[in-house]
Protein backbone atom coordinates (compact mmCIF):
# COMPACT_ATOMS: atom_id res chain seq x y z
CA UNK A 1 0.00 0.00 0.00
CA UNK A 2 1.71 3.18 -1.42
CA UNK A 3 -0.18 7.24 0.27
CA UNK A 4 2.84 8.91 -1.16
CA UNK A 5 1.99 11.63 -3.06
CA UNK A 6 3.75 14.83 -4.86
CA UNK A 7 2.95 18.37 -4.35
CA UNK A 8 4.90 21.46 -6.34
CA UNK A 9 7.92 18.48 -7.14
CA UNK A 10 7.98 18.11 -3.22
CA UNK A 11 7.62 14.03 -2.21
CA UNK A 12 5.51 13.50 0.46
CA UNK A 13 4.74 10.27 2.25
CA UNK A 14 1.05 10.82 2.07
CA UNK A 15 -1.55 13.43 1.30
CA UNK A 16 -1.70 14.79 4.45
CA UNK A 17 -0.67 18.61 5.35
CA UNK A 18 -1.12 20.44 8.74
CA UNK A 19 -2.17 23.45 7.57
CA UNK A 20 -0.95 27.17 9.35
CA UNK A 21 -2.07 27.73 12.41
CA UNK A 22 -1.19 27.29 16.33
CA UNK A 23 -0.60 24.04 15.95
CA UNK A 24 2.66 25.06 13.48
CA UNK A 25 3.73 27.83 15.49
CA UNK A 26 5.09 25.35 18.49
CA UNK A 27 7.87 22.88 18.16
CA UNK A 28 7.00 20.55 20.43
CA UNK A 29 3.23 20.34 18.77
CA UNK A 30 4.65 19.93 14.85
CA UNK A 31 6.79 16.72 16.33
CA UNK A 32 3.58 15.45 18.03
CA UNK A 33 1.86 16.20 13.89
CA UNK A 34 5.31 14.48 12.55
CA UNK A 35 5.22 11.56 14.73
CA UNK A 36 1.32 11.08 13.78
CA UNK A 37 1.93 10.97 10.33
CA UNK A 38 1.85 14.27 9.24
CA UNK A 39 3.54 14.97 5.33
CA UNK A 40 4.25 18.35 5.21
CA UNK A 41 3.87 20.88 7.77
CA UNK A 42 2.78 24.60 7.00
CA UNK A 43 4.29 26.65 9.74
CA UNK A 44 2.35 29.44 11.08
CA UNK A 45 1.80 32.39 8.56
CA UNK A 46 4.57 35.02 9.58
CA UNK A 47 2.15 38.50 8.89
CA UNK A 48 3.04 41.40 7.00
CA UNK A 49 0.38 43.72 9.09
CA UNK A 50 1.43 41.89 12.13
CA UNK A 51 4.99 43.64 11.67
CA UNK A 52 3.70 47.10 11.13
CA UNK A 53 1.44 47.12 13.81
CA UNK A 54 4.95 45.54 16.13
CA UNK A 55 6.79 48.12 14.95
CA UNK A 56 4.44 50.92 15.09
CA UNK A 57 3.72 49.75 18.89
CA UNK A 58 7.26 50.32 19.65
CA UNK A 59 8.06 53.63 17.54
CA UNK A 60 4.87 55.08 20.00
CA UNK A 61 6.35 53.67 23.02
CA UNK A 62 9.87 55.56 21.53
CA UNK A 63 7.68 58.94 20.72
CA UNK A 64 9.36 61.05 22.93
CA UNK A 65 12.49 60.07 22.08
CA UNK A 66 13.14 63.55 19.55
CA UNK A 67 15.80 61.84 17.48
CA UNK A 68 12.93 59.43 16.06
CA UNK A 69 10.25 62.43 15.94
CA UNK A 70 12.42 65.01 14.17
CA UNK A 71 14.54 62.76 11.80
CA UNK A 72 12.52 60.86 9.64
CA UNK A 73 15.40 59.16 8.26
CA UNK A 74 16.26 58.00 11.76
CA UNK A 75 12.91 56.72 12.51
CA UNK A 76 13.12 54.84 8.92
CA UNK A 77 15.82 53.38 9.82
CA UNK A 78 14.64 52.23 13.18
CA UNK A 79 11.79 50.71 11.93
CA UNK A 80 13.19 48.23 8.92
CA UNK A 81 15.60 47.20 12.28
CA UNK A 82 12.67 46.37 14.33
CA UNK A 83 11.18 44.53 10.87
CA UNK A 84 14.67 42.96 10.55
CA UNK A 85 14.02 41.35 14.52
CA UNK A 86 11.16 40.35 14.03
CA UNK A 87 12.08 38.35 10.29
CA UNK A 88 15.46 37.13 12.21
CA UNK A 89 12.87 35.13 15.46
CA UNK A 90 11.13 33.87 12.40
CA UNK A 91 14.04 33.03 10.13
CA UNK A 92 15.52 31.03 13.46
CA UNK A 93 11.84 28.49 14.02
CA UNK A 94 12.10 27.65 10.16
CA UNK A 95 15.36 26.31 10.97
CA UNK A 96 14.93 24.69 13.89
CA UNK A 97 11.40 23.01 12.38
CA UNK A 98 13.10 21.69 9.58
CA UNK A 99 15.72 20.14 12.02
CA UNK A 100 12.72 18.01 13.77
CA UNK A 101 12.46 15.37 10.81
CA UNK A 102 14.23 16.12 7.44
CA UNK A 103 12.26 14.08 5.60
CA UNK A 104 8.95 16.02 6.42
CA UNK A 105 8.93 18.97 4.03
CA UNK A 106 8.60 22.51 5.82
CA UNK A 107 6.55 25.19 3.70
CA UNK A 108 6.67 28.83 5.50
CA UNK A 109 3.51 30.78 4.95
CA UNK A 110 3.69 34.96 4.45
CA UNK A 111 0.56 36.90 5.23
CA UNK A 112 0.59 39.52 2.44
CA UNK A 113 -1.54 42.00 0.96
CA UNK A 114 1.56 43.68 -0.98
CA UNK A 115 4.91 43.17 -2.98
CA UNK A 116 6.98 45.72 -1.39
CA UNK A 117 9.19 43.68 1.37
CA UNK A 118 8.19 39.82 0.62
CA UNK A 119 10.56 39.20 -2.15
CA UNK A 120 13.92 39.90 -0.43
CA UNK A 121 12.03 38.36 2.91
CA UNK A 122 11.46 35.21 1.23
CA UNK A 123 14.88 34.68 -0.19
CA UNK A 124 16.28 34.75 3.50
CA UNK A 125 13.33 32.00 4.28
CA UNK A 126 14.29 29.97 1.84
CA UNK A 127 17.92 30.13 2.62
CA UNK A 128 16.99 29.55 6.27
CA UNK A 129 15.54 25.73 4.78
CA UNK A 130 12.23 26.54 3.92
CA UNK A 131 11.68 23.72 1.10
CA UNK A 132 8.61 26.11 -0.05
CA UNK A 133 6.95 28.68 0.50
CA UNK A 134 2.68 29.48 0.66
CA UNK A 135 1.42 32.88 0.21
CA UNK A 136 -1.26 33.85 1.85
CA UNK A 137 -2.71 36.90 0.19
CA UNK A 138 -5.34 38.82 1.54
CA UNK A 139 -7.08 41.33 -0.09
CA UNK A 140 -10.66 41.77 0.80
CA UNK A 141 -12.55 42.71 -2.55
CA UNK A 142 -14.33 45.91 -0.97
CA UNK A 143 -12.56 48.42 -2.00
CA UNK A 144 -14.36 51.24 -4.00
CA UNK A 145 -10.77 52.71 -5.59
CA UNK A 146 -9.93 48.96 -6.59
CA UNK A 147 -11.28 47.24 -9.67
CA UNK A 148 -11.48 43.17 -9.48
CA UNK A 149 -8.91 43.15 -12.46
CA UNK A 150 -6.71 45.46 -10.50
CA UNK A 151 -7.05 43.42 -7.19
CA UNK A 152 -6.01 40.67 -9.61
CA UNK A 153 -2.92 42.54 -10.63
CA UNK A 154 -1.89 42.77 -7.33
CA UNK A 155 -1.83 38.88 -6.52
CA UNK A 156 0.01 38.34 -10.19
CA UNK A 157 2.58 41.12 -9.14
CA UNK A 158 2.97 39.67 -5.36
CA UNK A 159 3.65 36.37 -7.24
CA UNK A 160 5.49 37.35 -9.86
CA UNK A 161 8.25 39.13 -7.55
CA UNK A 162 8.29 36.22 -5.31
CA UNK A 163 9.43 34.06 -7.87
CA UNK A 164 11.98 36.13 -9.49
CA UNK A 165 13.79 35.67 -5.87
CA UNK A 166 13.21 32.22 -4.68
CA UNK A 167 14.21 28.70 -6.29
CA UNK A 168 11.92 27.25 -4.29
CA UNK A 169 8.02 26.37 -5.14
CA UNK A 170 5.48 28.38 -4.22
CA UNK A 171 2.06 28.06 -3.88
CA UNK A 172 -0.84 30.47 -2.60
CA UNK A 173 -3.97 29.76 -0.90
CA UNK A 174 -7.07 31.36 -2.99
CA UNK A 175 -9.93 32.73 -0.81
CA UNK A 176 -13.32 31.88 -2.76
CA UNK A 177 -13.93 35.47 -3.65
CA UNK A 178 -13.29 36.03 -6.61
CA UNK A 179 -15.68 36.95 -9.88
CA UNK A 180 -14.19 34.60 -11.87
CA UNK A 181 -12.05 32.20 -10.33
CA UNK A 182 -10.43 30.47 -12.93
CA UNK A 183 -9.20 33.29 -14.46
CA UNK A 184 -7.56 34.08 -11.74
CA UNK A 185 -6.75 30.86 -11.49
CA UNK A 186 -5.21 30.71 -15.04
CA UNK A 187 -3.59 34.25 -14.63
CA UNK A 188 -1.66 32.49 -11.51
CA UNK A 189 -0.55 29.34 -13.46
CA UNK A 190 0.99 31.35 -16.63
CA UNK A 191 2.70 33.61 -13.88
CA UNK A 192 4.57 30.86 -12.60
CA UNK A 193 2.47 29.56 -9.16
CA UNK A 194 3.48 26.07 -8.66
CA UNK A 195 0.58 25.10 -6.21
CA UNK A 196 -3.12 26.78 -5.39
CA UNK A 197 -4.69 25.76 -1.61
CA UNK A 198 -8.32 26.63 -2.05
CA UNK A 199 -9.52 28.10 0.38
CA UNK A 200 -8.69 30.02 3.12
CA UNK A 201 -11.07 30.79 5.34
CA UNK A 202 -11.40 34.52 6.94
CA UNK A 203 -12.07 36.04 10.22
CA UNK A 204 -16.31 35.94 10.25
CA UNK A 205 -17.72 38.31 12.28
CA UNK A 206 -20.79 38.03 14.40
CA UNK A 207 -23.12 40.47 16.19
CA UNK A 208 -23.26 40.19 20.16
CA UNK A 209 -27.47 41.05 20.61
CA UNK A 210 -27.00 41.86 24.19
CA UNK A 211 -23.74 44.21 24.34
CA UNK A 212 -24.32 45.00 20.66
CA UNK A 213 -20.86 44.43 19.81
CA UNK A 214 -19.20 43.18 16.84
CA UNK A 215 -17.73 39.75 17.94
CA UNK A 216 -15.77 36.65 16.87
CA UNK A 217 -17.86 33.45 15.53
CA UNK A 218 -16.48 30.08 16.20
CA UNK A 219 -13.01 30.08 13.98
CA UNK A 220 -13.26 26.72 13.49
CA UNK A 221 -14.67 25.02 10.29
CA UNK A 222 -17.02 22.39 10.27
CA UNK A 223 -17.16 19.08 7.92
CA UNK A 224 -20.17 20.68 5.88
CA UNK A 225 -17.69 23.65 4.27
CA UNK A 226 -15.54 20.69 2.46
CA UNK A 227 -18.00 20.95 -0.45
CA UNK A 228 -16.59 24.24 -1.19
CA UNK A 229 -13.20 23.30 -2.23
CA UNK A 230 -14.76 19.93 -3.69
CA UNK A 231 -16.66 21.82 -6.40
CA UNK A 232 -13.64 23.86 -7.52
CA UNK A 233 -10.89 21.54 -7.17
CA UNK A 234 -13.23 19.37 -9.05
CA UNK A 235 -13.89 21.74 -11.96
CA UNK A 236 -10.20 23.10 -11.87
CA UNK A 237 -9.13 19.62 -12.23
CA UNK A 238 -11.58 18.20 -14.95
CA UNK A 239 -10.39 21.38 -16.99
CA UNK A 240 -6.56 20.35 -17.01
CA UNK A 241 -5.50 23.79 -15.01
CA UNK A 242 -1.56 22.47 -14.65
CA UNK A 243 -1.40 23.11 -11.77
CA UNK A 244 -0.95 21.30 -8.39
CA UNK A 245 -3.98 21.78 -6.46
CA UNK A 246 -4.46 21.17 -2.47
CA UNK A 247 -8.08 21.29 -0.79
CA UNK A 248 -8.08 23.44 2.42
CA UNK A 249 -11.61 24.23 4.61
CA UNK A 250 -13.71 21.07 6.25
CA UNK A 251 -11.21 17.97 6.05
CA UNK A 252 -11.75 16.76 9.22
CA UNK A 253 -12.46 13.11 8.68
CA UNK A 254 -10.82 10.30 6.28
CA UNK A 255 -13.86 10.41 3.96
CA UNK A 256 -13.38 14.14 3.07
CA UNK A 257 -10.14 13.47 2.16
CA UNK A 258 -10.72 10.74 0.44
CA UNK A 259 -13.23 12.52 -1.57
CA UNK A 260 -11.04 15.06 -2.33
CA UNK A 261 -8.79 12.85 -3.66
CA UNK A 262 -11.28 11.89 -6.17
CA UNK A 263 -11.71 14.81 -7.37
CA UNK A 264 -8.08 15.31 -8.17
CA UNK A 265 -6.08 17.15 -5.34
CA UNK A 266 -3.13 16.24 -4.82
CA UNK A 267 -3.28 16.74 -0.88
CA UNK A 268 -5.30 18.07 1.82
CA UNK A 269 -4.07 20.28 4.19
CA UNK A 270 -6.11 19.92 8.02
CA UNK A 271 -6.17 22.28 11.20
CA UNK A 272 -9.68 22.51 12.58
CA UNK A 273 -10.13 18.60 13.36
CA UNK A 274 -6.99 18.53 14.74
CA UNK A 275 -7.74 21.06 17.52
CA UNK A 276 -11.38 19.75 17.88
CA UNK A 277 -10.47 15.64 18.00
CA UNK A 278 -6.96 15.77 19.08
CA UNK A 279 -3.63 15.19 17.26
CA UNK A 280 -3.65 11.90 17.01
CA UNK A 281 -7.13 12.53 15.24
CA UNK A 282 -4.76 12.25 12.29
CA UNK A 283 -3.14 8.79 12.55
CA UNK A 284 -7.21 8.04 12.18
CA UNK A 285 -7.95 9.46 9.13
CA UNK A 286 -4.53 7.86 7.68
CA UNK A 287 -5.83 4.49 8.53
CA UNK A 288 -9.28 5.31 7.58
CA UNK A 289 -8.00 6.18 4.35
CA UNK A 290 -5.75 2.98 3.69
CA UNK A 291 -8.61 1.03 4.76
CA UNK A 292 -11.20 2.23 2.34
CA UNK A 293 -8.12 1.69 -0.47
CA UNK A 294 -7.55 -1.78 0.58
CA UNK A 295 -11.00 -2.55 0.50
CA UNK A 296 -11.64 -1.01 -3.12
CA UNK A 297 -8.39 -3.07 -4.47
CA UNK A 298 -6.28 0.43 -4.88
CA UNK A 299 -2.51 0.26 -4.48
CA UNK A 300 -1.75 3.80 -4.47
CA UNK A 301 -3.18 7.24 -5.09
CA UNK A 302 -3.14 7.66 -8.39
CA UNK A 303 -5.18 4.44 -9.21
CA UNK A 304 -7.85 6.42 -7.92
CA UNK A 305 -7.08 10.14 -7.99
CA UNK A 306 -9.86 12.14 -9.84
CA UNK A 307 -11.41 8.64 -10.34
CA UNK A 308 -15.02 10.79 -9.88
CA UNK A 309 -14.06 13.40 -13.09
CA UNK A 310 -14.67 10.24 -15.36
CA UNK A 311 -17.89 10.59 -15.91
CA UNK A 312 -19.96 12.77 -18.57
CA UNK A 313 -21.75 14.74 -16.41
CA UNK A 314 -19.02 15.84 -14.05
CA UNK A 315 -19.23 19.97 -15.51
CA UNK A 316 -22.98 19.67 -14.71
CA UNK A 317 -22.71 18.42 -11.40
CA UNK A 318 -20.40 20.74 -10.42
CA UNK A 319 -21.24 24.12 -11.86
CA UNK A 320 -24.77 23.44 -10.65
CA UNK A 321 -25.67 26.44 -8.34
CA UNK A 322 -29.41 25.97 -8.00
CA UNK A 323 -31.72 23.65 -6.48
CA UNK A 324 -34.15 21.74 -8.73
CA UNK A 325 -37.14 20.20 -7.78
CA UNK A 326 -36.56 16.65 -9.80
CA UNK A 327 -34.11 14.41 -8.20
CA UNK A 328 -30.69 15.12 -10.05
CA UNK A 329 -29.93 12.05 -11.00
CA UNK A 330 -33.14 11.34 -13.03
CA UNK A 331 -32.27 14.32 -14.75
CA UNK A 332 -29.05 13.11 -16.09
Amino acid sequence: MNLSTTYMGLTLKNPVIISSSRLTGDLETIRQCISYGASAIVLKSIFEEQMHLRVEAKMKQSKENEVYFWYSEAREKVMNLSKEAILEHYLEFVKAAKKLDPTVPVISSIHCKSADIWPRYARKIEEAGADALELNISIFPFNNSMTSLEIEDLYVKILKTVKQEVNIPVAIKLGPFFTNLCTITNRLVDAGVDGLVLFNRYFRPDIDIETLKVVSREHFSSPEEMSLPLRWIALLSGHKIPVDLVASTGIHYDTSLIKQLLVGAKAVEICSTLFQNGIPHLAKILEGLESWMKKHNFEQLDDFRGKSLDYQTTDARFERIQYMKRDFEEIF
